[in-house]
């Protein structure tokens, strides 16, 4: 798969992962985990990425006497999901001709 393509369709994962609650590095792993493999080093270049993209909010927290950061999803993060949404029915649009 395209590297670029690759790398977007794993951000909209890592978004998808925190839509609708907040979550922290393993449990994003664990939830993506029946669609991809996803590495704690990609993760967190993802998140890192996301969060300089003003698409997520780092939230520090104490569980169990350590930190533990929590993601939540913005706007733009929301947004991006959206898009990415329409963008597929065009990828597939050409995916359906491709295989006639």
């Amino acid at each position: 798969m395209d590297a670029q393509l690759k790398r977007g369709v794993l951000d909209v994962c890592v978004l998808a992962a925190i839509k609708n609650e907040d979550s922290y590095g393993y449990k994003i792993i664990k939830d993506v985990s029946p669609v991809l493999k996803l590495s704690e080093s990609t993760l967190y270049t993802i998140l890192k990425r996301l969060e300089e993209a003003d698409m997520l909010e780092v939230r520090p927290t104490m569980h169990e006497g350590r930190v533990r950061k929590y993601y939540h999803i913005k706007s733009k993060g929301i947004k991006r999901i959206e898009e990415f949404k329409s963008e597929w029915k065009e990828i597939m649009n050409i995916y359906s001709f491709i295989i006639k």
